[in-house]
């Protein structure tokens, strides 16, 4: 008789289950049953409950852990769907009540279908990625009669407090215990076990949100943390989306980003509104070298700031940057001969939330079937500055400089480091200004690492003679060419505008990303490192330039306690000798923003 009762009960559980199916409770709450440390684990398990219980949800809980629970119920059949599917063995016994505010973001079910319509792992691509519904929204708690916030949750003494703390699985102890940490109260391990540190913290969270200070969280406590935890969350959009084609599934903000296209390797979720959040997935074949490749190629990306550390270590690398815009974080990792991961950008100062959804993102993603073919996005507007739809980070202004010590010092114009956050040549080796001389308008570097050069200039002592024939290595288009060339002129005369002293003129043909460059004699020896095309504020005519004599140069370096490097050439030295001498000693000095 006493089974008869229990499965008539557990049948009208369930018909009142597929009624609140139709229609969300005023108050709802669920049947947590388990949570898993994987999503790929949760799915497995929610696949075999579809099987016999109704009303299946999957959750993330914003820890690393998925929850399966059932639901949503009014608080009262809830009560009573725990008990008679706990007596009835069909889940497990630490099963509790759950608040809707606990849950982070939903991953089942899928697409809003009936839980029997779970996902395949085999399904074919579909023609854009799709993203899986969110829990009911969670609504910001107030410290005010929380029983009524709280969904009628009982107003419990410390001793009935610490009775329903024990019912609670490890995985929701260790969620108090990070809520805790991300309030600001709690430093120790997430290990589940409320020893001093957990009680002092939890006393500490009572004591600023008007709470009774016991050390223990009532069960409407604990929903009113998770609640606020949570709530952070609840602008976003949080979606499990489930991108086929890249063969990627996570967790994103698709109320702040929607899918734009694909461009090998990439995948690109763009901003939709004025949070202006960016998600970019990485997906495509390779082994160890093209990983490799692909960590320093991501660092030459616009998206990548060049402050924030980097870590590659096996199979995996992470980077993160960040400037006076945005932050970025960009992981990816080579499993089975297939490179995937992914690059979150978040606006600055926004970095409650950048963290939460950084720590949902890493927690979910999961690797699919397949990569992005390398004709993804492939089509006619390229474009020397992008790589892969990417913008490739440039620097906002770039001279040329000239090696002038065996340790790597560098003359260039002043120019080159005006206003610059950073300096580099090329792109590989920070510099430091030694000085900047108002008089020549030149500027030395020195290296902030060793730094050996190819070749030296070595300078002239005798004064050029007018009408010479003279060269100019320089980097004419500011590295696209990647490489200085040399460029042709005659040396007009030994005196500059209103007959200026140590300044030559040049009957030449320059561009802006010469200055800074040697100008050589037809020996080979150095005469004098080339200014800009602008003097006193006037743009020089074509075929003009200007350049500070080598004695002048020499002064300078003397000044900065330098030894300069004089020539012993004599004779007229070979174009190609001469142009293989320049190249070593020429640099592309790099100004950043």
């Amino acid at each position: 008789m006493i089974r008869i009762l229990v499965a008539l009960v557990c049948a009208l559980s369930f018909g009142v289950q597929g009624a609140w199916a139709q229609s969300t409770p005023a108050n709802p709450v669920y049947v947590q049953i388990e949570a898993q440390p994987t999503l790929e684990e949760a799915q497995q398990s929610i696949r075999i409950y579809t099987g016999s219980l109704q009303d299946v949800n999957g959750f993330s809980l914003g820890n690393g852990y998925y929850a399966i629970a059932l639901g949503p119920y009014a608080p009262d059949q809830a009560n009573q769907v725990l008990n008679v599917l706990r007596s009835e063995g069909r889940i497990p016994q630490d099963s509790y009540i759950a608040q809707p505010q606990w849950f982070a973001g939903q991953f089942w079910p899928v697409g809003g279908s009936r839980p029997a319509e779970a996902p395949q792992d085999n399904v074919a691509a579909a023609p854009a990625p799709t993203a899986e519904p969110a829990p009911p929204a969670a609504t910001p708690q107030s410290t005010d009669d929380v029983n009524a916030d709280f969904g009628g949750l009982p107003d419990e003494s410390p001793t009935e407090a610490l009775r329903s703390e024990k019912e609670l699985s490890r995985e929701g102890r260790d969620q108090l215990q990070i809520a805790l940490e991300w309030a600001g109260y709690y430093n120790g391990a997430i290990d589940g076990a409320f020893g001093a540190g957990t009680r002092n913290s939890m006393g500490a969270w009572q004591r600023d949100n008007g709470y009774e200070i016991t050390g223990i969280l009532t069960t409407a406590q604990r929903a009113d943390l998770l609640g606020k935890y949570n709530a952070v969350l609840s602008d976003l959009g949080l979606r499990l989306v489930r991108d086929e084609k890249a063969g990627i599934a996570i967790q994103m903000p698709t109320d702040l980003v929607a899918f734009d296209k694909y461009e090998a390797p990439f995948a690109f979720y763009e901003p939709t509104g004025a949070t202006k959040a960016r998600v970019i997935l990485i997906s495509q074949p390779g082994t160890a070298d093209t990983l490799a490749g692909l960590y320093q190629i991501m660092q030459t990306l616009a998206v990548v700031p060049q402050d924030g550390p980097r870590s590659r270590k096996g199979n995996s690398f992470t980077i993160q940057g960040s400037n006076a815009s945005f932050t970025s974080y960009t992981e990816a990792s080579l499993e089975d001969g297939q490179i995937k991961g992914f690059t979150l950008v978040w606006p600055l100062g926004d970095d409650a939330r950048r963290d939460r959804m950084l720590a949902e993102m890493r927690a979910s993603f999961t690797r699919l079937a397949g990569v992005l073919p390398s004709s993804a996005g492939i089509d006619d507007s390229q474009s020397v500055d992008l790589l892969s739809g990417l913008k490739i980070r440039k620097p906002k202004l770039s001279r040329s400089g000239v090696f002038v010590t065996s340790d790597g010092v560098v003359l260039t114009v002043a120019d080159a480091v005006s206003s610059c956050s950073r300096v580099t040549l090329a792109e590989s080796y920070d510099m430091e200004i030694l000085g900047v001389n108002d008089t020549t308008g030149l500027a030395v570097l020195r290296p902030k690492s060793p730094l050996t050069p190819a070749g030296v200039a070595a300078f002239s002592t005798q004064v050029p003679q007018i009408s010479a024939e003279v060269a100019v290595a320089g980097y004419s288009y500011e590295g696209v060419l990647g490489a200085p060339s040399l460029t042709y002129g005659t040396l007009a005369d030994v005196r500059g505008l209103n007959g200026a002293e140590h300044i030559d003129r040049l009957d030449i043909n320059t561009l802006p990303g010469d200055a800074g460059g040697a100008v050589f004699d037809d020996s080979g020896a150095v005469i004098g490192i080339l200014r800009g095309n602008i003097e006193a504020g006037r743009q020089l005519p074509e075929g003009v330039s200007f350049s500070v004599d080598a004695a002048s140069v020499m002064d300078l370096l003397k000044t900065a306690g330098l030894s300069a490097l004089t020539s012993t050439e004599t004779g007229q030295m070979a174009p190609e000798t001469l142009a293989r001498k320049a190249t070593a000693m020429t640099v592309l000095v790099n100004c950043w923003e």
